[in-house]
């Protein structure tokens, strides 16, 4: 009974030190730590898994945490007064994702975040992240470059919806995204370059027609 203990006690950490690993290699992208820092950093992390169709932020309740990917994918979207959703980002492994404004400010999010497959994230609470300001300052340089990232992506998002066709949004989508079209629904893909789905299917069966 005490090897079998042990035994799994190791295999859990041994699965923690793989997710760790995950975080740690997306930050030394923009920042290097010492390891006090690497420790204290870890130290503020959770781990938690979704099922498939488990929501991590429901609209109307506050987001409470920031949230690393490390394995699956998610999606962001609202619903509307008809009740037809639309989805706003997907994430899959090395993404940050949150309702960022809720997470910020306190206030009830306006989005829902839902696993699309088993799951696996980090997070931290908003607590834990000025703590993290303070014993750590290069974690504010850290995450000011992922905002400027994702609000450039953002701002690309809006400028093709405004001035692409819709041939050329989905292809633009394709070639930035290549990696989703394997795990994400078409239909889901239809409603976040604000297509239906038969749109979208006409669009694609056009393409492979050579039109």
């Amino acid at each position: 009974m005490q090897a079998f203990i042990f035994s799994s006690t190791f295999m859990a950490l041994e699965g923690l030190a793989y997710h760790h690993q995950c975080v740690l290699n997306n930050v030394a992208q923009h920042t290097k730590l010492t390891s006090e820092e690497i420790r204290f950093f870890l130290s503020l992390l959770k781990l938690k898994k979704l099922r498939r169709k488990q929501f991590l932020v429901v609209m109307g309740e506050v987001s409470r945490v920031e949230s690393f990917v490390t394995k699956g994918c998610l999606r962001a979207f609202t619903i509307d007064e008809k009740y037809e959703e639309h989805i706003l980002q997907f994430a899959i492994e090395d993404w940050w994702i949150s309702d960022f404004r809720s997470f910020l400010t306190g206030q009830p999010a306006n989005q829902y975040i839902e696993a699309l497959e088993e799951t696996t994230v980090l997070q931290f609470s908003y607590e834990d992240l000025q703590k993290l300001y303070e014993q750590v300052p290069k974690f504010e340089r850290f995450f000011r470059i992922k905002l400027q990232n994702a609000y450039m992506s953002f701002e690309h998002r809006v400028t093709t919806a405004i001035s692409k066709s819709a041939e050329e949004r989905y292809l633009d989508f394709t070639k930035r995204y290549a990696y989703l079209e394997q795990r994400v629904p078409l239909y889901m893909i239809a409603s976040y370059l604000g297509f239906t789905p038969e749109f979208l299917s006409k669009i694609r069966k056009d393409l492979s027609n050579g039109g």
